[in-house]
């Protein structure tokens, strides 16, 4: 029998279905992965907005995670809305416990509509907690300049922030494209060079979850 890799996905839930760990675990069928989950936040939200946010409590978050990989285990795992420092904290330290080495990390930060997903005052445990564990992480335009704390108004401050994310100990740094005008130009830096990944935009006012 062919072995089937596993992932899990540790992020809120999104009752739109357009993002968080319903769409992780939608790419994840359509990629011939099995995918499990844990939750860290249930949101009431839609293509127009975040209407509720309740944070699962960071104990509960720990035990999701070590109930999947004390069992089921994952080749790889990828976070998302880990909204508050507790949770984060909680998050890495199951990370660290179960030695995971293959982790993206999405730097969940405002949703599309606006609505604000992580704690200003948790950037700081996403940096020093969280990021030191990546394998790769990939912010957009806006979460790249709260990361590395400046605008980022041109091509060279978009290299310079890259440099800047992988210093705080991510192995692999990706920008995305989404937010530049013009063509949406992907940016990974591995920590010694610069590659860039480009695709036609796709014009559609259909854009729930667009990360």
């Amino acid at each position: 029998m062919t072995r089937v890799p596993k992932a899990l996905t540790i992020a809120g839930s999104d009752s739109g279905g357009g993002a968080g760990i319903q769409a992780d675990l939608k790419t994840f069928a359509a990629l011939g992965v099995y995918g499990a989950s844990v939750l860290t936040a249930i949101t009431a939200q839609n293509t127009r907005g975040v209407t509720a946010i309740y944070e699962i409590p960071p104990d509960v978050v720990a035990a999701q995670i070590r109930a999947v990989l004390d069992d089921i285990g994952a080749d790889a795992v990828k976070t998302g809305m880990l909204s508050s420092s507790a949770i984060i904290g909680a998050v890495a330290g199951e990370l660290r416990r179960h030695g995971v080495d293959r982790l993206v990390v999405d730097p969940v930060m405002v949703a599309k509509s606006g609505d604000h997903l992580l704690r200003p005052e948790a950037v700081h445990a996403l940096r020093e907690e969280l990021l030191p564990l990546a394998y790769v992480v990939t912010p957009n335009l806006p979460e790249a300049e709260v990361l590395a704390g400046a605008p980022l108004q041109d091509e060279a401050a978009i290299r310079d922030a890259a440099r800047r994310i992988q210093g705080m100990g991510a192995r692999h740094v990706v920008i995305k494209g989404g937010h530049r005008s013009g063509p949406p130009v992907d940016l990974l830096f591995d920590g010694r060079d610069f590659r860039e990944f480009s695709a036609p935009r796709v014009e559609t006012p259909h854009t729930h979850g667009t990360g």
